[in-house]
């Protein structure tokens, strides 16, 4: 590529900035995937009959996924471990109108799935089966958590095996339930702000009429003042 001949170098220039800047949105696209679709994974600590709760904001008709694995708290190796298979959890699962989509126990290791039907902020809590932490009370359990929303719930590995998909045909399904997702991200985020315009214009009236409310008040205790110094002013014979 690099050459002696100017227009060689000049044609290889151009033809390096043509591709910064198809690779410039190409990035800037990735990065709003990346923050549209949700996955992380986490781990936190919890007591007998502790509870942990998550809030994970969803659009509707939208799959979760979540995978969970436990580990005990061992004094003598000073470490967590695999937990018994009689420990289990429970998991509690409630929509934005605190509506209960999924409450059932599992085992030390599980995964949920549940499908949201409301947009909005999703209740996910998670605690142990009291009965069971006995033979350990006083220690601690480690939960590894694994949340997956939308798209990434798909298994495209066995989705190309199953309906018999080549590369290319795998990354068209792949960006078109990117796509999907997106267009359901922007119905939430307009959901969102109908709702937050219907709140502000819901406040606003109510400060103006607290506001007429104050000025009324006003006004009748000025009368009656002026209609009591009035007749006190006649009671007393200085007018």
């Amino acid at each position: 590529m690099w050459t002696k001949d100017r227009r060689t170098f000049e044609a290889s220039d151009r033809q390096q900035g043509g591709d910064m800047m198809l690779s410039v949105p190409a990035a800037a696209v990735t990065l709003l995937v990346a923050w549209i679709h949700p996955s992380y994974a986490l781990y936190f600590h919890i007591g007998e009959t502790e509870k942990k709760c998550f809030i994970e904001e969803i659009p509707d008709e939208t799959m979760v996924i979540g995978k969970y694995r436990t580990q005990l708290w061992d004094k003598q190796t000073g470490s967590f471990l695999p937990s018994t298979p009689g420990l289990g959890m429970h998991v509690e699962i409630k929509d934005p109108d605190t509506k209960m989509i999924l409450s059932r126990q599992y085992g030390s290791e599980g995964r949920f799935t549940f499908t949201s039907h409301t947009p909005g902020e999703h209740q996910i809590c998670l605690h142990s089966n009291s009965t069971k932490m006995a033979l350990f009370a006083g220690g601690k359990l480690r939960v590894h958590l694994d949340i997956q929303v939308g798209e990434h719930t798909n298994n495209y590995p066995e989705i190309a095996a199953k309906d018999k998909l080549t590369e290319l045909q795998l990354r068209v399904r792949q960006l078109l339930d990117q796509v999907e997702q997106i267009q359901k991200e922007q119905n939430y985020q307009r959901y969102r702000e109908e709702r937050f315009r219907m709140t502000s214009e819901s406040t606003n009236q109510r400060v103006l009429w607290w506001s007429i409310a104050q000025t009324f008040i006003l006004i009748v205790t000025g009368i009656w003042q002026m209609r009591h110094l009035k007749s006190f002013f006649e009671a007393k014979k200085l007018v």
